[in-house]
């Protein structure tokens, strides 16, 4: 995964949210990095933890409907 240098310069006052780029990434290698990040109690889960995420309206359905589902026995 390729890091990036991000630049915050000041608004002027118009509090207008600066523009960030939208990147892909596969969910496998999204949820590895997630699971490592959870394993070791990473402090910038918590960080970003109020950050909002897109995801394809088929993998919010898949993880609305496994969220509800009860564990089996």
């Amino acid at each position: 995964m390729r890091q990036r240098l991000r630049l915050f310069i000041e608004s002027d006052g118009l509090d207008e949210k600066l523009k960030q780029p939208e990147v892909s990434m596969e969910l496998q290698e999204f949820t590895e990095i997630l699971k490592d990040a959870v394993i070791w109690d990473r402090a910038w889960l918590k960080d970003l933890g109020d950050e909002q995420v897109r995801i394809s309206a088929d993998l919010y359905e898949v993880l609305t409907i496994y969220s509800q589902m009860r564990p089996s026995a």
